[in-house]
């Protein structure tokens, strides 16, 4: 499905939907890739739900305590900037192409 060029033809909509999904799924996810999307999906919807089991499924999967902090804190600054936006009334401008 992946290629140097990126994502091709009519897999990109299917890569996005099941990235979507609740629990993503797909051969182009390793176990770590979906530990690290399902510790996105938690700290971003319910923040305190984050338990130890999800930092143990990411170490488990290879990622260190400085990769696991670079992740929270990535995920944690971009629903903070979307929180800003949102609440100032943010809208994206768009682009002619």
């Amino acid at each position: 499905m992946l290629s140097k060029g990126g994502v091709s033809g009519g897999d990109q909509e299917a890569l996005i939907a099941a990235l979507q999904a609740p629990s993503p799924e797909g051969p182009w996810l390793t176990e770590g890739e979906r530990a690290l999307v399902a510790y996105a999906d938690v700290l971003t919807m319910t923040p305190a739900g984050v338990t130890r089991a999800h930092i143990d499924a990411l170490l488990a999967a290879g990622y260190s305590d400085r990769a696991i902090h670079d992740a929270c804190a990535i995920i944690a600054y971009f629903a903070f900037v979307n929180r800003i936006a949102d609440g100032l009334g943010v809208q994206l401008e768009r682009t002619t192409s």
